[in-house]
């Protein structure tokens, strides 16, 4: 009788718990499991990277998995495909999401053809969504851990992708990834959660973007026209900001904190409000460009649906409907809307569903 061969999968493993929880649930299903550590930055000064430790951590894991830990070096097509369109964004004054770029075109892209040069039916993640294929469709849902649902970040996959990928932690919560760690003795179990830029970790985000864009100081004004204070470039603000603005107590004025309203590239300025529910900072319907559907084909629209603006938000009614321009499509929320920023992702639902999603480029 021929011995079936055992199913192949590479587990992208950080030296994070997710990860390495991930590699040994699939090494309990019976997979052949071995691992790959992505250095995907580089740079001279290593002081505020943990690429060292992050290493060691995956190393050790493997060690008590008994797999074996594959290494590469994505940098460059990091640099290329994520990190140039990043300054692109940052540069016209938008606030771009790295992460959801660097899903598809480094996790997803150069990790996945790197696995199936090395011969892996499949690779795996330690990220908290889930996928289900249902009637000749790679579908792809929430996680089970609402807190943590990660879809949002995922939605510009594609069938090929998904058929190839394995969410083994997507069912489960975090408490419940902690526990398993540490039952199994896995000496990361308590590691903290990776936070910051994609790959790059935490910056002090004002200094590290000021070494690859000439900041523009200018005016801060008062959505009254009241010039209140100077920026140092538009760059380092976001839509709805509210620390670090830097005007303090203004004569005349209330206690109330400020927000940034809007970016006026145009004209180089910073217009500020301390209405939390400005018009500025509330509005129900937005155009979004660059669509992905997950599905491979668009739509039928209009569709009512559910999406979401930023992650961690709830899902929210809406109803998508096309415009004249292109592609774009325009999104009309039921309810309004706060703080809507250029630059981001807006995320379609059906219901545990993600459908797939655009960039926002303008509000309504």
């Amino acid at each position: 009788m021929t011995k079936l061969r055992q199913q192949f999968v590479i587990v992208g493993l950080s030296g994070g718990v997710d990860s390495s929880v991930s590699a040994l649930l699939l090494k309990n299903q019976g997979y052949h499991v071995e691992a790959l550590f992505m250095q995907n930055w580089q740079e001279q000064n290593n002081d505020n990277c943990c690429v060292a430790e992050d290493l060691h951590d995956a190393e050790i894991v493997c060690d008590v998995l008994k797999i074996k830990l594959h290494k590469a070096n994505f940098s460059n097509e990091y640099w290329q495909k994520v990190f140039n369109h990043f300054l692109e964004e940052y540069a016209a004054g938008r606030t771009p999401n790295p992460d959801v770029l660097c899903n598809k075109e480094i996790k997803f892209g150069a990790f996945l053809n790197y696995a199936q040069s090395l011969g892996a039916d499949f690779i795996a993640t330690g990220h908290y969504a889930q996928h289900l294929a249902q009637n000749g469709e790679e579908m792809l849902l929430k996680g089970a851990d609402k807190n943590k649902d990660q879809s949002y970040f995922l939605y510009l996959l594609d069938q090929k992708q998904l058929a190839t990928t394995l969410f083994p932690v997507g069912g489960l919560t975090k408490q419940q990834v902690r526990t398993i760690a540490q039952t199994s003795h896995l000496p990361n179990y308590a590691k903290k959660d990776s936070t910051g830029i994609c790959f790059i970790g935490e910056r002090k985000f004002k200094n590290f973007l000021s070494e690859y864009l000439l900041a523009r100081p200018g005016n801060i004004i008062t959505t009254d026209k009241k010039i209140v204070g100077k920026h140092e470039g538009l760059m380092f603000y976001t839509i709805g900001q509210r620390q670090g603005i830097g005007v303090g107590g203004q004569k005349d004025r209330s206690e109330a904190p400020w927000y940034v309203a809007f970016k006026d590239q145009k004209n180089n300025t910073l217009v500020i409000t301390q209405n939390k529910n400005h018009p500025n900072l509330m509005a129900k319907k937005l155009i979004c460009t660059k669509v992905h559907w997950i599905s491979g084909r668009p739509c039928d629209l209009p569709l009512k649906c559910r999406a979401k603006i930023r992650y961690r938000q709830l899902n929210q009614d809406c109803i998508i409907s096309a415009t004249n321009e292109n592609s774009n499509l325009l999104v009309e929320f039921s309810d309004y809307q706060w703080a809507i920023t250029p630059g981001q992702s807006v995320v379609f639902y059906n219901q545990e569903q993600c459908l797939g999603g655009g960039i926002i480029a303008d509000l309504q």
